[in-house]
């Protein structure tokens, strides 16, 4: 099975594709003063669960944030999950 994660910036998501297909995302708002991305959303659609989908598209968004020079917050509660479970991403939620 192939896995590809794309940012979508139009679209304002990260996506995760399986074979080619969607198979969940991670959206987000950014503000630019700070440049700020708040992660609201992440969604993996039914017959993609329990493959570790949404563990790998949150932890791809959070390294392109990094990347990219921008904090995160986590109004998404899987997002804020996955930040307290993994301490090496502390440093990107914004105070």
């Amino acid at each position: 099975m192939s896995t590809e994660l794309r940012h979508n910036p139009a679209d304002t998501r990260f996506e995760i594709y399986l074979d080619g297909s969607l198979a969940g995302y991670a959206d987000y708002a950014e503000s630019e003063s700070p440049k700020v991305r708040n992660f609201h959303h992440t969604i993996t659609f039914p017959e993609f669960r329990g493959r570790g989908v949404a563990a790998q598209v949150v932890k791809y968004a959070l390294d392109e944030s990094r990347a990219a020079g921008c904090s995160v917050t986590a109004t998404c509660w899987y997002v804020d999950e996955y930040i307290g479970k993994h301490p090496e991403y502390a440093d990107l939620v914004h105070r």
